[in-house]
């Protein structure tokens, strides 16, 4: 199978590596040098996306949020912000993973390949039923609540496809976090906590029912 690789940088030099790179190793490349450019790159969507932070105009965040309902892939951002603050708003802002600049090209293509087989992994589950009519389709990544379907960021999704996919074990953040953005991603838990409340606020429009709950001292649980 070639992937589709959709890369946002205005460094030219860098997209001209990036892209010569990936392409010796079959992937299908498609470049961007800036925001605005890469909204119309995300269709056809992407397998996955490596979008620049510091950008002139629209920045990586911006491009992030706006993109993010638009595509459920992968995004990886490139960035040389080292702050807890920066990875924790890119996080919240759909992003998935982070890799630093200047970066080694192996380091990458290693993040690259583990979310791509993780989003393989995701698509051969099938749909779930679950209390007071919510569905996960682990297939399609969506969630429904009677007739109405939940829009959720990818990071959203992934917390409940792992939550709801383990029933009434106990995972701290830091478990959470690892499962959700991996084992060698640059960031930190204290985004979970955000991510649970939203998931939680957009629940709340359509049911009672507290799908997540807070083991106090521990950390969340998905009802059985």
């Amino acid at each position: 199978m070639q992937y589709k690789i959709l890369i946002v940088d205005d460094d030219t030099e860098l997209l001209k590596m990036l892209r010569s790179y990936f392409e010796i190793k079959k992937y299908e490349v498609i470049t961007a040098c800036c925001g605005a450019e890469a909204f119309d790159r995300i269709r056809p969507e992407p397998d996955i996306i490596l979008l620049d932070i510091n950008m002139p105009g629209i920045d990586g965040l911006d491009v992030c949020r706006q993109i993010r309902d638009k595509v459920m892939c992968p995004i990886i951002f490139l960035t040389a912000k080292v702050e807890e603050q920066d990875r924790v708003n890119g996080l919240l802002s759909g992003g998935d993973d982070y890799i630093l600049k200047p970066f080694s090209l192996k380091e990458l293509e290693a993040r690259i390949t583990a979310h791509l087989k993780r989003e393989e992994r995701h698509r051969g589950q099938t749909e779930y039923r679950f209390l007071n009519g919510l569905c996960i389709n682990y297939s399609a990544k969506t969630v429904t609540i009677g007739e109405n379907e939940i829009e959720l960021t990818k990071a959203e999704y992934d917390i409940i496809e792992f939550l709801s996919s383990n029933a009434g074990q106990v995972f701290d953040k830091e478990r959470i976090y690892e499962k959700v953005y991996g084992y060698d991603a640059e960031g930190g838990s204290r985004g979970i906590t955000e991510l649970v409340r939203r998931i939680r606020n957009k629940f709340s429009a359509y049911t009672e029912t507290e799908y997540i709950e807070t083991v106090w001292g521990m950390g969340y649980r998905w009802k059985k």
